[in-house]
């Protein structure tokens, strides 16, 4: 491990734990993140938290965190990161890439992917990482239209019978099992919603607050038009700023969302470490659970 500017060496990688959220949420807030304790407390339970604490005695007393990460696997073949963070005072010391290289020594030969800062991408390229698309979080004020609807599918709530069709249409969109991640969605979104056809479940969409705005996310539909549907469904009633990360280079669904009141704000390259090419249907992935959720 490396050391810190006073020369003293970092403590060993530990995996954290549902009693290190306060520490998770400080070292957010020390970034100037947002706290998210709603978001690093689901993490803490579906993902592995990787995290370094501070070596300075003091700090280490209540807990205070250098650094912290975040893997989370799809099965045995397909992983993400997220939440890449190291406090201020231990930056440019070495802690970030030490904590990456534990993390993809974790992963083994799982294909991992992220959603890449400035920051942090000047590192990933070091790693090995390479960009393989675009994201930017499109933001503002919903602004429904009065557009005839003549989609043969309908939007609803979710009901737990559900679950098991929404883990089955995803699985087929994206490649890999996320079940562990989706069957904690009805507690941690404030809307769920499925796309319903005539012969059953096509698609589903969630709303889930984030301090400054209401995240929405995931949306995995058949087509854009159906995505636009779901997304509608869910910001048409929202208060306040809604968000949904979109691929811009995609054709349909930036320019309805911009035609809807929504903004680009913010363009990030999405990395992948490894060479998986997940057996999936991307063209069915409109937008991600959360960008620490690639």
């Amino acid at each position: 491990m490396p050391s810190d500017r006073n020369g003293v060496p970092f403590p060993p990688v530990r995996r954290l734990g549902p009693a290190d959220l306060p520490h998770c949420v400080r070292l957010s807030v020390d970034r100037g993140w947002l706290p998210e304790k709603a978001k690093w407390a689901l993490l803490l339970e579906v993902a592995e938290v990787f995290g370094v604490d501070a070596p300075d005695g003091a700090e280490a007393q209540d807990g205070a965190l250098a650094g912290a990460v975040v893997l989370t696997r799809y099965g045995a073949d397909l992983a993400s990161v997220g939440m890449m963070l190291v406090a201020a005072r231990h930056g440019r010391q070495g802690l970030g890439r030490a904590l990456m290289e534990h993390l993809l020594a974790e992963a083994g030969d799982a294909t991992v992917t992220l959603f890449a800062t400035a920051l942090g991408k000047p590192l990933y390229d070091k790693l090995g990482f390479r960009v393989i698309r675009r994201s930017a979080a499109f933001t503002g004020r919903f602004t429904p239209t009065d557009t005839a609807d003549n989609s043969t599918m309908r939007t609803r709530p979710a009901e737990a019978a559900d679950m098991a069709a929404i883990i089955d249409v995803d699985k087929a969109a994206f490649g890999a099992d996320r079940s562990r991640l989706l069957e904690r969605l009805p507690t941690f979104a404030e809307k769920l919603l499925v796309l319903q056809a005539a012969d059953g479940v096509t698609g589903f969409a969630a709303a889930w607050p984030n301090h400054t705005s209401t995240v929405i996310g995931p949306v995995v539909a058949p087509d854009a038009a159906a995505a636009g549907q779901l997304i509608t469904g869910l910001a048409t009633d929202t208060r306040g700023q809604v968000r949904v990360d979109l691929d811009p280079d995609r054709p349909e669904l930036p320019a309805w969302a911009v035609r809807h009141g929504l903004r680009p704000a913010g363009l990030n390259p999405v990395m992948a470490y490894g060479t998986r090419n997940p057996p999936g249907d991307p063209g069915r992935l409109f937008a991600p659970i959360s960008v620490a959720l690639a």
